[in-house]
């Protein structure tokens, strides 16, 4: 029943023309635009090894977050959750098929995203597990604070809601922006992002080959823990 219920949600998020602007063509666009034109001020070094980690930190939450949040959000409204929380399928097997849905379209964002990179010459460094772990913990943040906003607000307000953090967190969290061009004070608290985190987290392995960014993981480990802890408790089915 899961693994149906998840290929399910899967076809319906591949079949959403927005949920594909979102996951697929923003990244990508955005990978090969900033890599090929000099617009944002990279640092030193080719600027995709500094855009690749930040934009498939993005799709990361373009999917866990924004794709899911909307979702579900309209799911509610509709009154879809309600009849399959009626269904033989438990409440907590439907959410596990949501989570293999978001895990499927990132494993094919991630390629896709690679592939660009690869092309446009990007030459990754770093230990493979630890940017495993960062892309799970990541995943696991977005995922908690997606269904947190998709169950506690009306489905309006989650589509309003979730595409302007996702907009602002595109500009203020590292993905193609450096947050070393933002002031200091600004830098200390968007360092504690989970977008930050994990855009940083996977420059520091990918592009400058360090050892696993424990610093970042716990950023990520505690937005994950926060997120779903209050979605299991506040999340409304109706």
């Amino acid at each position: 029943m899961i693994a149906a219920q998840a290929a399910l949600e899967t076809k319906m998020l591949l079949r959403n023309g927005e949920q594909l602007l979102l996951t697929v063509i923003i990244p990508s666009l955005l990978l090969a635009l900033f890599s090929t034109v000099d617009i944002v001020d990279t640092g030193t070094g080719r600027a995709v090894d500094f855009l690749a980690p930040g934009v498939l930190a993005l799709a990361v939450m373009s999917t866990a977050f924004t794709g899911q949040a909307i979702a579900t959000g309209f799911e509610r409204r509709y009154g879809v959750l309600k009849r399959l929380a009626a269904s033989p399928l438990p409440r907590w097997a439907l959410m596990t098929a949501k989570t293999l849905s978001v895990l499927v379209t990132e494993v094919l964002q991630i390629v896709l995203l690679t592939g660009i990179a690869f092309a446009l010459g990007w030459s990754p460094q770093g230990d493979p597990v630890s940017v495993l772990l960062l892309l799970v913990l990541g995943t696991a943040a977005f995922s908690g604070l997606g269904l947190l906003m998709a169950g506690t607000l009306k489905a309006e307000a989650t589509l309003a809601a979730a595409n302007l953090v996702f907009l602002l967190l595109l500009v203020g969290g590292g993905v193609v922006v450096p947050l070393e061009k933002f002031p200091d004070a600004a830098q200390s608290v968007l360092g504690l992002l989970p977008i930050s985190a994990l855009s940083d987290g996977l420059r520091d392995v990918l592009q400058h080959g360090a050892a696993i960014p424990w610093g970042d993981l716990g950023i990520l480990a505690a937005w994950a823990v926060l997120g779903l802890g209050a979605a299991a408790k506040f999340f409304r089915w109706e």
